[in-house]
């Protein structure tokens, strides 16, 4: 297998929209077997789906957290809980993903456990922020520390009014009072908001993520879960406080913390804001917080808490000791007596307890049941009230938990009855006793109660997100225009010629495109029925809209951003595909009333018409992504293409040094063919630069500033006046590319070896360079100055290009670790 890096342990760190994890999920899906540690149960869900899609059966995929067990018997690949890895597997790959976590007091101690001692045989990947790096140095020396830059920009966008906010926002709150206060105010003020919080089970997670997704509703309030890589299409971020309760005191949140919420903005390439609801106080971003959440700089982490990962069972005093026992390192820091170690302590103190462990298998039983979680936040007494009798269970008899114990408490948790936080409240209680099932020594028949503690739960889940739907969005549905009956399906809708939609002589709103508009006057409680009245009457004028977007001519049809137009409304827009060439075409939602038939028809005509675009206005980039997919072009020239196109067609040379060098002379005269010029400072298209096909290259690659159409040279505080759009920036100036190419060649046709010599002024006077302009350029150019009579133009000798520092070669089969090295060696 290639290699990705040349450690067997890589630390890749960045902030969120980075790819991270996406990353370590391939890497894993390349080994014959693997397992990766997630913070949370949802995240680890979520890649578990993930993962038996790719594999196409779950006959291979093991799911393990503490409350969740899918593990068939010939797994390979596990997704786990940090808590849950089954370290005692040896798999190729180990990933640990958001390793900073290692610094939380209530955690930390798991994560840097993980972080010490889990190992793939051939690979080993770290994940997490950039805060990680001095703890890597001192922890993990051998490990190559790779950087990820993000995706998209996350810039602040000031405070915001909850009836202000715009639409696909995240709310978040720091407790579940918090979430339910803003959730309800959210259902007055603009019809509604789904609720993600991480006590929720992944069903009731899911459903109401999905009723988001969706478009059901454009809110969604949050605790901090949604920091630790879930994945939404989240537009802005905004804080309900900036303070949390950490479990002993109320504090501010660290910078690292806002970063990581705030960073949930924006997905892949689109770019997301972040704010605050209130404008000052104690709970509104600080000036020089904006400006370390924009630029991704989080203070680095001076300590991770520690506590042994192997501790000694020989006795309930060694256990102890062990637990308590301090860390060796200077960076490591005893992490706070967690639950579990408090549980013990107490139950350590009763004499039926202590006369039952006198066993090193009895006190690593007995840790065991200490080491349930207190899922209903009952505290450290309760809580070990509830585990001192489980324990008793299983350290007497046939140390099972009985099965009526069992039995009945089920039974009692299966009531749908209640409000919200009741059945939250037995959401959690069943999650305990499916942590307890999911342990196959502790029950005669664990699969059976696995399967009932799980069928609860579900249930419990569907009751809990009809609930929280029942309470927090607006479902109710007015009689449309009382005066003229409540049966939509009766009214005579008619449509004009500006595509105004009445109901006899009352106004239901406009048709534009394929969206139905209510009319602003109409009454809150009044738009779902209006909807509904419109769409069921405008199928036909939908089919017939259809139709004439499917026979659009070329010219009807037209791109604007990254939205697709026709005859001026947007159908579709651009999102990130396989590179800039062959972006993803998605349908405008408004396009849903279209049948299947009809939806799939209009697809083809938009991809259609954007590959002839491509084909004509950017024909460069349409053979770089043909290369990309020719398996005969060779590595180097592959992982060139795809660079090519990442950065649309013109990429500086130094980027790309080894690269170029590793082409042969086929590949060299492909990319002339193809249009390509290999120039002394950049790589580029000569045919990208201009005008026509610049313009569709910025609508693609979203470049907002515009050069003067055919400017040779920009003044540097032009607009556009950057290497992004094809100008070279030069003190004063902005040179266009293909010009600097020239004179690069004039230079270089004009000098005799090592010689001083002047160069003919003429082609830079012509351009309109300054005297300053052309010195710096001669000096990237490899040139420096030398002496001559007094009076007669300036005179250079020729002293070569500064090499960029040569990266190790990686393996040329692999295009994917050439790229590896471009980006990040």
């Amino acid at each position: 297998m290639s290699r990705f890096a040349r450690s067997p342990i890589t630390a890749v760190l960045g902030p969120t929209n980075t790819g991270k994890t996406h990353l370590a999920v391939e890497r894993m899906a390349g080994h014959a077997s693997g397992m990766i540690g997630f913070p949370l149960r949802l995240l680890a869900r979520e890649v578990y789906d993930r993962v038996v899609k790719m594999k196409g059966s779950d006959a291979e995929v093991a799911l393990i957290t503490g409350e969740e067990k899918i593990c068939p018997p010939k797994a390979r690949w596990f997704l786990c809980t940090a808590e849950s890895m089954p370290l005692e597997r040896e798999v190729a790959f180990v990933g640990l993903d958001e390793a900073q976590l290692g610094a939380d007091p209530e955690r930390g101690h798991v994560f840097t456990d993980r972080l010490l001692r889990a190992r793939g045989f051939a690979e080993t990947m770290i994940l997490g922020s950039d805060s990680l790096k001095p703890m890597l140095k001192a922890l993990v020396p051998d490990a190559e520390v790779i950087g990820r830059p993000r995706f998209s920009t996350l810039s602040y966008a000031g405070a915001k009014k909850l009836s202000r906010l715009p639409r696909r926002s995240a709310i978040v709150a720091f407790s579940a009072e918090e979430v339910y206060a803003v959730a309800e105010a959210l259902r007055r003020l603009r019809g509604g908001a789904a609720v993600v919080m991480g006590a929720l089970s992944p069903r009731t997670r899911n459903a109401q993520v999905a009723m988001f997704q969706a478009g059901e509703v454009d809110y969604l309030v949050a605790t901090d879960a949604i920091g630790m890589g879930l994945n939404m299409d989240v537009h802005h971020v905004a804080f309900a406080s900036l303070t949390k309760f950490d479990g002993r005191r109320q504090r501010r949140l660290t910078v690292a913390e806002m970063a990581q919420i705030a960073g949930r903005a924006g997905r892949h390439q689109r770019d997301g804001t972040f704010g605050a609801l209130h404008e000052d106080g104690p709970n509104a971003f600080t000036p020089e917080e904006v400006l370390a959440i924009e630029a991704h700089r989080v203070p680095p982490l001076e300590k991770l808490f520690w506590r042994q990962g192997e501790p000694d069972f020989a006795s309930v005093e060694a256990l102890i000791a062990s637990l308590e026992a301090k860390p060796t390192s200077e960076v490591l820091r005893a992490a706070p007596e967690a639950i579990d170690l408090s549980v013990l302590k107490r139950l350590s103190e009763e004499d039926w307890v202590r006369q039952r462990v006198r066993s090193p298998a009895m006190v690593r039983r007995l840790w065991a049941a200490c080491g349930l979680p207190d899922f209903r936040k009952l505290g450290a007494e309760p809580h070990s009230r509830f585990v001192g009798r489980l324990f008793g269970h299983l350290s007497e008899g046939r140390g099972h938990v009985p099965h009526q114990w069992f039995a009945d408490e089920i039974q009692r948790l299966d009531n749908m009855g209640g409000d919200v936080e009741t059945l939250a409240g037995r959401i959690a209680a069943a999650r305990s006793w499916a942590y307890i099932a999911h342990r196959a020594d502790w029950l005669e028949d664990p699969v059976h109660w696995a399967e009932r503690t799980r069928a609860v739960e579900e249930k419990l889940s569907d009751a809990l997100h009809a609930s929280l739907t029942q309470r927090f969005v607006d479902k109710r549905t007015t009689v449309l225009l009382r005066q003229i009956g409540a049966d939509a399906s009766n009214l005579p809708v008619t449509i004009g010629p500006e595509g105004e939609v009445s109901v006899e002589e009352h106004a239901l709103g406009t048709l534009t495109g394929f969206r139905f508009t209510v009319a602003p006057e109409a009454r809150a409680a009044d738009k779902r029925m209006l909807l509904a009245a419109a769409e069921k009457r405008l199928g036909k004028e939908y089919r017939r809209r259809g139709q004439a977007l499917i026979d659009a001519e070329d010219g009807a049809i037209s791109l604007t951003g990254s939205v697709l137009t026709w005859s001026g409304v947007g159908v579709a827009t651009l999102e990130p595909g396989p590179n800039i060439a062959r972006p993803r075409i998605r349908l405008d939602r408004s396009l849903d009333v279209l049948e299947p038939q009809a939806k799939t028809a209009v697809q083809a005509r938009l991809d259609r018409w954007f590959a002839e675009q491509i084909g004509k206005r950017l024909t460069v980039l349409g053979k770089l992504d043909e290369v990309t997919r020719d398996p005969q072009a060779g590595s180097p020239l592959r992982a060139l293409a795809n660079a090519l196109l990442e950065a649309g067609g013109l990429l500086p040379r130094r980027a790309a040094a080894h690269l170029v060098e590793a082409l042969d002379p086929p590949a060299r005269q492909r990319l002339r063919r193809i249009g390509v010029t290999i120039g002394t400072l950049d790589i580029f298209a000569p045919a990208l630069l201009k005008p026509a096909a610049a313009a569709w290259r910025r609508e693609l690659l979203a470049l907002a500033d515009a050069p003067r159409d055919g400017a040779a040279v920009l003044p540097r505080t032009a607009p556009g006046a950057d290497l992004v759009h094809g100008y070279r920036p030069l003190g004063a100036q902005a040179v266009r590319v293909d010009l600097v190419e020239r004179i690069a060649r004039a230079a270089h046709d004009s000098r005799k070896g090592r010689k001083p010599f002047a160069p003919d002024p003429a082609l830079a006077t012509s351009m309109g360079l300054t005297a300053e302009t052309l010195g710096r350029l001669m000096a990237q150019l490899g040139f420096r100055t030398a002496r001559g009579p007094e009076g007669e133009p300036q005179r250079w000798i020729w002293q070569g290009l500064v090499a960029p520092p040569k990266p190790k070669a990686p393996p040329r089969d692999n295009a994917f670790a050439v790229l590896a090295e471009l980006k990040h060696g």
